[in-house]
């Protein structure tokens, strides 16, 4: 980069030289990028939003924890407003889901649950929204 700046600094400075002469010897500086280099590797983690309005909506996201490297952020809201029942079960299958990859499981808010696969572990400071709606 300093090379650069010192041409540049002498090609201004440079007294007589023509605009289309000074542009060729910049040319020749340019620096070509490899777009195609940065593509995703398979070892990232992703952060997928998930909503459930019924317990069939719960596939994807059990897809995607046993397949993926992805955490899933999960909206319970609808589902908890329409059918507590159906809530507890949805709630059950994730957990077991869990618990079979060795993941984990918690509440962060009164209508949001959070899903990770083994790599990852939540600190849990009040479990006990999710230990409620699991009774309920």
């Amino acid at each position: 980069m300093t090379g650069f700046l010192s041409k540049m600094r002498h090609k201004i400075s440079k007294k007589g030289a023509s605009d289309e002469e000074d542009f060729d010897e910049m040319e020749q500086d340019y620096v070509e990028l490899d777009t195609e280099g940065h593509k995703r590797e398979e070892s990232e983690v992703l952060v997928k939003t998930f909503k459930i309005e019924d317990f069939s909506d719960i596939k994807p996201i059990l897809h995607a924890l046993r397949e993926d490297n992805t955490i899933a952020l999960i909206d319970i809201k609808d589902l908890k407003d329409k059918d507590l029942v159906e809530l507890k079960r949805a709630i059950n299958k994730l957990k077991k889901t869990t618990d079979a990859i060795d993941g984990d499981i918690a509440g962060f808010s009164e209508d949001h649950i959070v899903a990770v696969p083994s790599f990852a572990q939540i600190v849990k400071k009040n479990t006990t929204e999710l230990e409620e709606l699991e009774e309920e």
